[in-house]
């Protein structure tokens, strides 16, 4: 598999809507891998490629809504489309309240699921772009010396530099100094900028 390309799981303990699916999916030139139980798909290998999970509600074992509630435990982010021959209203409010993109009744038009596979492909590929993003303020924040997550907790705060020179016994040009070498660190181009990579952090 190629690095990005994006991929749609499809779980269904029934063969014949397997192969239908991975036509109808691979004829739009998307990736598809099938897979028979939720069992099998959790002993999948991870992938960082952004994807999607085509998901039967009622299966032997584990079940649609199972695998769903599994793979929320373990923080496991991937957009669900419900697919059921069985569904009830109940059945589809839970599933859309935990999260799902879609609950599709069967018979569903083509269109539809393919519309839905494609919301959720550009879901994930935004979401995995934050998580990535996020990742990298982490690691720049992390490289801070202790003088220096002091200073821009204040600066963060909107202090100027002789309040925060007061504050910490230094002098003015110290801060300064200070403040360039955290900007170039996190990688800020202005205060505003490094507020709102804090904010990203929580």
């Amino acid at each position: 598999m190629k690095p990005g390309e994006p991929i749609v799981f499809v779980v269904d303990d029934d063969a014949s809507v397997r192969e239908a699916l991975a036509s109808l999916i691979g004829s739009v030139a998307l990736r598809v891998e099938c897979f028979a139980s939720s069992g099998e798909f959790l002993r999948r290998r991870r992938s960082e490629n952004p994807s999607c999970l085509v998901l039967d509600v009622r299966m032997p074992g584990l079940s649609g809504l199972d695998l769903q509630r599994k793979l929320a435990r373990a923080e496991q982010q991937i957009p669900i489309i419900f697919i059921s021959a069985h569904g009830d209203i109940p059945m589809a409010v839970e599933a859309m309240k935990a999260g799902a993109i879609e609950f599709l009744p069967k018979p569903f038009r083509d269109e539809d699921l393919l519309d839905a596979i494609r919301q959720a492909l550009y879901r994930d590929e935004a979401a995995k772009a934050r998580r990535s993003e996020v990742t990298g303020i982490r690691t720049r924040h992390a490289r801070l010396t202790a003088r220096q997550h002091q200073i821009m907790t204040r600066i963060v705060e909107g202090k100027l530099n002789k309040q925060i020179a007061a504050e910490l016994e230094l002098s003015e040009n110290t801060i300064k100094v200070h403040r360039r070498r955290i900007m170039d660190r996190m990688g800020a181009s202005s205060v505003a900028e490094l507020v709102q990579m804090i904010e990203r952090l929580g």
